[in-house]
């Protein structure tokens, strides 16, 4: 089959569609929050307050800070390990997040904010957008370098829809607790993403297996990812938690998991190599295992020691997934996850659920206080009857709604992407930048495995870049670069 990767007109008309259509659709229905409106002044009046800082924007706009560096210099940056796909990492993470945040608000605004006729936005919304990119951001880590910009932006267009569905269902009716969203963002977003590439299986993708990996350059990029996650992890978990003590506990429990995780990642790393070295898959994601798994607990009363244990789990389950299940999902259920966000998002995921269920259940007044106990689960109104036993089986039941969601959802939306017009690579050009980008012809390197020898035979580098133009590619250089880390600098242009 022949594969037409040119976007000329499919994505500039894609994107100018969608952008135009959500022009029109905040022209009719978005307006500013209370807290963000010249009425604000009448506010202050009526509660006989002097003083601004009683205005969301300066509770919650730290926080949002944090996360909105998460979703677009974290999650971007974590993704660039691929040696040749560093601009397309960095480069569709901005745009599908871009795009889903807007989405994000129209559609979390119609379940969440609607009011008249209006869907009103404040900072608190800015950072519900933010998680419900993040969910996409983690579907993107498993169809990573397989996709086109088009496709990504059709798969974030449904994944946007379905959160949103799924969070009210999980939030509004269920009533669960799930503040750094394990359930509802790590767990929905990776089964979703999972499922998605699952539909997309390519038997061919071996072909691309030279640029399915890293140098060293590229983990250095990915591993600022790392720490850019890590370090505001805490905010993200404690963001739209009420304020005082829930957000406090909840930053605190996510410290500690995320600290715990660290020493766990690393010791199973060293162990699992034969010769005890350290492997930067793992420290680049299993470290960060942690926070994903303290998600839904986070403002509960986990306590440090219990957060610190969900760290130590989480920091082994998370790296024993990348050495034995990453291989055996591809091999035996065809499930190509370029990340490995099973073992980062889904399988801690489930255990922040199982973790939020099961502290939900032993939750009591000696521990809560009375008042404590109301304010933490909202027993009030008509919750005034729940227990905390029936609140650890509402907690149970989100996690399979989430599962039930993501895996339908997945396989609809993987179906509809599977269409043969959206302008995806053909199994042998996977993970490739230069597909999709303006890239210099002396960046591009051919890597080849093998001995280390390199000829310097002119007629030989003809042969070989002839071999090259019949893939797709043009020879603009006829010298060979100085051979470096087991690849040649053939000088090649791309015609995609």
């Amino acid at each position: 089959m022949v594969w037409n990767t040119n976007l000329r007109w499919r994505l500039p008309v894609t994107c100018l569609l969608l952008q135009v259509a959500l022009v029109v659709l905040f022209g009719v229905f978005v307006r500013y929050d209370m807290d963000a409106d010249p009425h604000w002044m009448n506010k202050k009046a009526a509660e006989n307050s002097t003083s601004d800082l009683e205005n969301e924007f300066y509770y919650r706009y730290p926080s949002f800070q944090d996360v909105h560096v998460m979703i677009f210099v974290g999650f971007g940056f974590l993704m660039t390990f691929l040696q040749r796909y560093g601009y397309s990492s960095v480069g569709f993470n901005f745009l599908l997040a871009a795009f889903g945040i807007q989405w994000a608000l129209l559609m979390q605004g119609w379940f969440h904010s609607y009011y008249r006729g209006n869907i009103r936005v404040g900072v608190e919304n800015l950072i519900n957008a933010d998680f419900c990119v993040g969910s996409v951001c983690v579907a993107f880590g498993a169809v990573l370098g397989k996709v086109s910009p088009v496709q990504l932006l059709i798969m974030t267009l449904f994944q946007v829809t379905l959160f949103s569905v799924n969070e009210f269902i999980l939030l509004n009716l269920l009533e669960v607790k799930d503040a750094g969203g394990s359930m509802t963002i790590h767990t929905f977003g990776a089964y979703f993403g999972l499922t998605v590439t699952w539909i997309l299986y390519r038997p061919g993708l071996h072909q691309s297996k030279e640029r399915q990996s890293s140098v060293y350059h590229s983990d250095l990029f990915a591993m600022i990812g790392t720490l850019f996650l890590w370090m505001y992890w805490p905010s993200f978990n404690s963001a739209v938690s009420n304020h005082g003590d829930a957000q406090h506990r909840a930053a605190i429990n996510t410290y500690c998991s995320l600290a715990a995780c660290v020493l766990t990642s690393v010791a199973l790393s060293s162990a699992l190599h034969k010769k005890g070295k350290l492997d930067m898959v793992h420290i680049q994601n299993a470290t960060l295992a942690g926070g994903v798994a303290v998600g839904t607990a986070a403002e509960m009363m986990l306590m440090p020691y219990g957060s610190l244990i969900v760290g130590f789990i989480c920091g082994i389950v998370s790296t024993l997934g990348f050495v034995y299940l990453t291989p055996f999902l591809e091999s035996r259920l065809r499930v190509q996850d370029t990340c490995g966000i099973h073992n980062l998002h889904g399988i801690p995921g489930i255990i922040g659920a199982i973790v939020g269920a099961v502290t939900a259940s032993c939750a009591n007044t000696d521990v809560y206080g009375v008042n404590g106990l109301t304010q933490a689960f909202g027993f009030d109104g008509f919750k005034t009857n729940r227990t905390p036993s029936i609140q650890g089986k509402f907690q149970a039941a989100g996690l399979f709604v989430s599962l039930a969601m993501a895996l339908v959802g997945g396989i609809i939306v993987g179906i509809i992407l599977k269409l043969p017009f959206w302008g995806q690579p053909a199994d042998e050009n996977c993970f490739e930048d230069a597909i999709y980008w303006e890239v210099s012809s002396r960046d591009l390197l051919i890597c080849t495995k093998g001995d280390m020898e390199f000829s310097t035979d002119p007629a030989q580098f003809s042969r070989a870049a002839k071999g090259l133009e019949a893939e797709g590619w043009e020879q603009s250089l006829h010298h060979p670069a100085p051979p470096s880390r087991g690849c040649v600098s053939w000088g090649l242009k791309a015609l995609f």
